[in-house]
């Protein structure tokens, strides 16, 4: 028996998730979106099997309607879904970073057909639209999911055989938990991120020439600063109070911070210093949490053709497969830094004395 799923929402993350899905030929996959042309784009290109302009229309034959649009309008279609005539049980569920709003309307819902799980894929991109969708976009990638009260296991074990396909990782939350950790690792991070180039845009008012030295860690530690505005509004706003609260905890931190510096105290500010290094190198290296494994190499290389080639093409040679790779920094004719993540300390180490007998200059951390 073949189960028909509406994906209300094909950007990157629907499109995503319907282009795995699609795959599973115990699936019909249907494609919702306000914009005419994502629609055609995903049935042309197989992402879905049919679209529907019809949100209400779309859902009422649905086994399995996945929710992927902003906070707000998640909510929005939910309370649509609350009021139409459905004639048999649903499953529904979300995308959405944020659960506490999202679970507090789930669990109001008058509806007896409508069975709500939450959930949050813990993967993405810096693209973004149907253009930028992948099937293998949330492979081993955490995928949250957070019961309401309307919920049962075998809905919550459908849910979880329709989304096999993209071999996600599941994880049982409950909201309050996941919105507290998602706005520590995730949230907050945004918004320091977009205040230190609030900060940098300030100082160029007196440093002309500020803009060309914020270059390798700057743009690093920044890079989320790009996101979408709107998306991210939402998302503070929905996660509000939390969001409050590490604001007041990171104010306090920095007054303890300028202190440190204000008062020269090297033992404190060298304690400060170590203990940060130590929690960020041991994120990943075990297999508690939802952070995956990774193991860094820092691999210098020149400006010129193929360097970055000739680094990966001697892995793939030992068969050592790469889990990502990233430019730290390089300019014009200057060494720069090649970031190399690895999934195994085995695979790190192998790594480093291969690279090192090729007579590359390494660093692990």
């Amino acid at each position: 028996m073949k189960h028909n799923v509406v994906v209300a929402g094909l950007g990157l993350i629907g499109g995503s998730l319907a282009k795995a899905i699609v795959q599973f030929n115990q699936v019909h996959v249907v494609g919702y979106d306000v914009n005419k042309d994502t629609m055609d784009f995903a049935v042309m290109n197989g992402i879905v099997h049919e679209s529907n302009p019809d949100f209400k229309q779309a859902v009422q034959t649905a086994d399995v309607v996945i929710l992927a649009v902003p906070i707000s309008e998640t909510i929005r279609l939910m309370k649509i879904m609350d009021n139409l005539p459905l004639s048999h049980d649903v499953v529904v569920t979300d995308v959405a970073s944020v659960k506490s709003s999202i679970l507090e309307v789930a669990n109001s819902l008058d509806n007896k057909h409508i069975s709500f799980i939450g959930g949050h894929p813990m993967a993405g991109s810096h693209k973004k639209g149907i253009q930028a969708a992948k099937a293998h976009l949330f492979e081993n990638a955490i995928y949250v999911l957070t019961p309401s009260i309307n919920s049962t296991n075998e809905k919550l074990e459908l849910l979880k055989y329709i989304l096999e396909p993209t071999k996600s990782k599941f994880v049982l939350l409950n909201a309050d938990e996941h919105d507290e950790m998602t706005a520590v690792v995730s949230h907050f991070p945004h918004l320091i991120a977009s205040s230190l180039v609030h900060q940098a845009n300030k100082w160029s008012d007196t440093h002309a020439f500020l803009p060309k030295l914020a270059a390798g860690g700057f743009q690093d530690i920044t890079r989320i600063a790009s996101s979408n505005p709107a998306m991210w509004q939402d998302i503070f706003f929905h996660n509000q109070t939390k969001m409050s609260q590490l604001l007041e905890e990171w104010i306090h931190e920095m007054q303890t911070l300028k202190h440190l510096v204000d008062s020269n105290d090297k033992k404190r500010m060298v304690a400060f210093l170590q203990n940060a290094k130590t929690y960020r190198d041991g994120l990943g290296k075990t297999d508690k949490g939802a952070i995956p494994s990774f193991y860094d190499l820092y691999v210098d290389i020149r400006d010129q053709t193929g360097a970055i080639a000739s680094v990966a093409q001697l892995l793939a040679n030992e068969e050592i497969s790469i889990t990502n790779i990233q430019i730290l920094e390089i300019r014009d004719g200057i060494t720069g830094v090649l970031r190399v993540s690895l999934a195994t300390e085995e695979a790190q180490m192998r790594s480093y004395e291969l690279l090192l007998e090729n007579k590359y200059e390494i660093m692990t951390i």
